[in-house]
């Protein structure tokens, strides 16, 4: 039976190639099966994706897969820059496919401030590390797809199509994590509103987070420095019992504060 190689098989395969001469070994793997909620589509049009990676052997390795898939297409494979905003907001590509080092260096907020200049933006994370609640936090923030570092390429195409048309990719070891937080208001964020105790001015934070807006954005709209919105930020989530400023959100829409 052949397997499908993990990206870092996929890697090395790919470094091979640059050697002629150089003899490949045999590559084999067990697949790791994902939720999906959808394997394929009978569709003439291709899923344009935009690939940030910064490593280059593993983006071009990764970009070629993909692209010889007859039902994707890669728009950009390219490492982070700057400006990349700009140019997902050129190629309006339905997905944006971030490896785990772009998403380290910059973090959920960019995430979210791309996805609001180019709506309808899916963005899948690849090559992600094991962690429980990172996985979380990319839920909370509206990530569709989370593909940790040991599933092969062809996994990660089928995640590109998965997310594509409206399915999730989550890991199977997260699905209870994902359930447990479902179940945690129950037993965890359901009290008084008075309880609550938050200022006027927290309550505007929580609306104006909720927009997906930075430290910075809601400085500038409050006319306030961007250090006070951070203390009043740290209030807040010390009152809601909240680690970040998602879960803050998710305790006031489930007490009531806000739609």
């Amino acid at each position: 039976m052949q397997f499908a190689h993990t990206t870092q098989q996929l890697f090395a395969h790919h470094q091979l190639a640059l050697h002629p001469t150089t003899s490949i070994p045999q590559l084999v793997s067990v697949p790791v099966r994902f939720t999906e909620a959808v394997l394929s589509a009978e569709t003439s049009d291709c899923i344009d994706v935009f690939l940030l990676a910064e490593n280059r052997l593993l983006r071009e390795a990764l970009a070629r897969v993909l692209d010889n898939k007859n039902d994707i297409r890669v728009v950009a494979a390219v490492a982070f820059d700057s400006h990349f905003t700009e140019q997902v907001s050129e190629l309006r590509p339905q997905i944006l496919a971030l490896d785990s080092s772009v998403f380290a260096r910059i973090g959920l907020d960019a995430v979210t401030s791309v996805c609001r200049v180019v709506p309808g933006l899916k963005v899948l994370l690849v090559g992600m590390d094991s962690d429980r609640e990172t996985f979380l936090r990319c839920v909370r923030a509206g990530v569709s797809g989370y593909v940790l570092k040991e599933a092969s390429a062809n996994e990660v195409a089928a995640a590109v199509r998965s997310v594509a048309y409206d399915g999730a990719v989550c890991p199977p070891k997260f699905c209870a994590a994902l359930f447990e937080q479902i179940a945690s208001p129950c037993s965890q964020l359901y009290r008084g509103k008075a309880q609550l105790g938050l200022t006027r001015r927290e309550q505007q934070l929580v609306k104006l987070i909720s927009q997906s807006l930075s430290n910075k954005e809601i400085a500038n709209l409050l006319n306030l420095s961007e250090q006070t919105v951070k203390n009043h930020i740290h209030r807040m989530l010390r009152k809601l019992g909240a680690s970040d400023r998602l879960s803050a959100v998710e305790v006031c829409r489930v007490e009531g504060i806000m739609a």
